[in-house]
């Protein structure tokens, strides 16, 4: 039997458990009696055209665990832009290099990657297979990505801290921005955090509803008066009804556009508007570079879709993607499958429509029960000698 080498490529913004998916690939590639050589892409998908190859496969068990528990991504990343021309170039590459099977492990712009590989390559017996990866959450077609209930876990835990805290000097609004710029589900995780009526989130404001200014300094005073504190949740993607940034924007590139902080342009609103003490808060890379908050569930699953990949690769599979699917009833389980990569290139998946309440400030009951599974436990309980007085008065 000749033996193939396999290379692992990171795509876009690391998770906190995109080297669990690593782990996953390393360790099941090394029982592989077709694959030889296990190469990272040492760089991204630019590494590829520079042939800056690291063989994992001679990685000890015990340094490979550190994977397990090691943010950002070990073999890096970038968001280098591929031309026609890159893509015929790397089948010389794949070749010249006895590379057989090609993993690309990342979210919807690594897919597409993968995808326009997997064209170039289908006639040349080298087989390319997707890793999902995201904490966004938009992948279409699955149920949820890896690195999504990491991201949740965070923004929960922290929301529900931040909350103890205005709860306990109740005189200020509390804006709190998450990441993803068109799709909510790391925002709508917040209302994880609430245990009782009243507790932090008191609004949740997503990308998939236009945002009405009005309507929100009407839900902010009227909560401000009933509780002294309010803490909201807002998505750094949040658009009027003209489809536009609520906040303008600062820095152009051919590629991209940065916008102003939604939490600082928000908080400063309620202040000019309101006269209420308001501030804001950005956790921003944080929130997927948290190990300390990282989901055993998410980790799981994570290594699970990094075994699938090398399976499905050798088995002869390409040009698709693993999956991750729901098993039905009330207990939590999954299985995975493969997606044709066509379906997942470039598409953007948003929250559904029955996720979000009718005035477009929080989620429904649906979305919390939804998303509860996948950040692997309850969060930390707190204790408040505070509620229980006032518990005591109300009697």
């Amino acid at each position: 039997m000749i033996k193939g080498n396999m290379l692992v490529v990171h795509g876009g913004g690391p998770t906190a458990v995109i080297n669990s998916s690593l782990y996953g690939v390393i360790t099941e590639a090394k029982k592989n009696d077709k694959i030889d050589k296990i190469y990272g892409a040492i760089g991204g998908s630019e590494a590829i055209l520079k042939e800056n190859f690291l063989d994992l496969g001679k990685t000890d068990e015990e340094r490979l665990k550190l994977l397990l528990q090691t943010p950002g991504t070990a073999i890096g990343s970038s968001r280098f832009e591929l031309w026609q021309d890159d893509y015929d170039q790397m089948v010389e590459i794949f070749k010249r290099n006895n590379i057989k099977y090609v993993l690309f492990n990342g979210g919807n712009g690594s897919m597409d990657t993968c995808g326009k590989v997997s064209k170039v390559c289908k006639d040349h017996d080298i087989y390319v297979v997707g890793i999902p990866k995201t904490i966004d959450n938009d992948l279409s077609i699955i149920d949820h990505a890896p690195g999504y209930g990491s991201a949740a876990k965070y923004i929960a835990t922290v929301t529900a801290e931040v909350g103890a805290d205005v709860k306990s000097l109740p005189i200020h609004v509390c804006v709190i921005e998450a990441m993803g710029r068109n799709a909510g589900w790391i925002t709508a995780a917040s209302a994880l955090a609430r245990r009782k009526q009243g507790d932090a989130p008191h609004l949740i404001y997503l990308p998939e509803r236009p945002f009405n200014e009005d309507e929100f300094l009407e839900d902010v005073k009227k909560l401000y008066d009933e509780l002294g504190g309010v803490v909201v949740v807002v998505s750094e993607g949040l658009k009027n009804k003209d489809g536009e940034s609520i906040v303008p924007p600062i820095f152009k590139t051919e590629r991209a556009t940065y916008y102003g902080d939604v939490s600082s342009h928000l908080a400063n609103l309620v202040i000019r508007k309101l006269g209420i003490k308001a501030r804001s808060e950005k956790p921003g890379i944080c929130g997927r570079a948290s190990i300390a908050l990282q989901s055993e569930v998410d980790r799981e699953e994570a290594v699970l879709v990094g075994q699938e990949a090398v399976r499905a690769a050798v088995a002869g599979e390409t040009g698709v993607m693993v999956g991750i699917s729901r098993r039905p009833g009330d207990e939590y389980g999954i299985e995975t499958f493969l997606v044709p990569i066509e379906e997942v290139m470039m598409h953007e998946r948003e929250i559904p429509e029955d996720y979000i309440n009718e005035r477009g400030n929080d989620v429904t009951g649906e979305f919390v029960k939804w998303c509860k599974p996948l950040i692997g436990g309850e969060l930390n309980e707190f204790i408040s000698f505070k509620d229980e007085i006032e518990e005591e008065t109300k009697a």
